[in-house]
């Protein structure tokens, strides 16, 4: 006899998507609808086609945000990845001293984001930062608020001490969750320290930094809160990424037409490298096995 499937659980689920459609589809269609229209107040808007899109990729201020945005979360990937892994693998494993070093390398992920800004914008002052009097005593001319490089540096360091925590907490898992059979037989063999990274830890971390990767580049994609804090976007414009970019568009000038354009292919790009990242990681994955199980044949 054929069994009957048991559909009723889909109801379950109807809640969930009309929430979803509430909070980001019907969103979503009023920003498509206001990019394809010149918006003058609640009552007056005209249709201009795809003539926002032209004037937004053709914008230079837009070039000169997206060029900066890919080289600061580049950066960031190239920093807290590594540093997340080592973190991870010299945390301890077991006893009461494995739980108070999670609970210190997690502090930073409980912070606020505009917290994060005022405490680094105090923390980078000569005067009364400790890090900015640190450098002045250095010898070095470091100020923040009028050099874009020292502006630069500040906003990096104060991303990778904020998130790197969640990649080191990420990796910490994922070694806790390789089985102790791969060590005992890596010191049957006399396996080094390195061979034990490259050949269990590291091949056991892909999926863990899969997930990674991607959080933090769409996080440092679209970073707002704390360089805005921080250094309002200066000096100059050394700091002004897209978010920041956007904001003045649609807030500082009111136009709503041309920001709404700017947000969608925003998002576009944020999906589409995302993707890149995520399909070309598991190409590399499914390639490491099927070489694994060609050796084992």
């Amino acid at each position: 006899m054929r069994k009957v499937e048991n559909n009723r659980a889909w109801f379950l689920v109807i809640p969930v998507f009309l929430l979803v459609a509430f909070s980001a589809i019907i969103p979503l269609m009023t920003v498509v609808n206001y990019s394809v229209q010149d918006i003058f107040d609640q009552n007056t808007a005209y249709f201009v086609g795809a003539e926002w899109y032209r004037e937004i990729l053709t914008n230079p201020r837009l070039h000169e945000s997206l060029l900066r945005q890919f080289i600061y979360s580049f950066a960031v990937l190239a920093i807290e990845i590594p540093l997340g892994i080592c973190i991870a693998l010299m945390m301890p494993t077991k006893g009461k001293m494995a739980s108070v070093c999670l609970i210190l390398v997690a502090i930073p992920l409980l912070i606020p984001w505009n917290v994060v800004g005022t405490i680094w914008q105090i923390f980078g002052r000569a005067d009364i930062g400790l890090f900015g009097s640190a450098m002045t005593s250095l010898g070095l001319d470091y100020n923040y608020a009028s050099d874009p490089a020292d502006a630069w540096a500040t906003v990096l360091l104060m991303d990778v001490w904020h998130w790197t925590p969640l990649v080191a907490l990420l990796c910490y898992s994922g070694l806790r969750a390789i089985p102790e059979a791969f060590y005992q037989a890596a010191r049957i063999d006399r396996a080094s320290k390195w061979a034990v990274f490259r050949h269990i830890q590291l091949p056991k971390l892909k999926n863990v930094l899969v997930i990674a990767v991607l959080l933090r580049f769409m996080d440092s994609f679209m970073i707002y809160t704390e360089p805005f804090v921080l250094t309002g976007g200066g000096p100059g414009n050394s700091t002004t990424f897209l978010s920041q970019t956007l904001t003045k568009m649609a807030i500082g000038q009111f136009d709503l037409g041309p920001a709404a354009a700017f947000s969608l292919i925003y998002f576009l790009i944020v999906l589409l490298v995302s993707w890149l990242f995520f399909t070309t990681i598991s190409h590399m994955d499914k390639d490491d096995k099927g070489g694994q199980h060609g050796n084992d044949a």
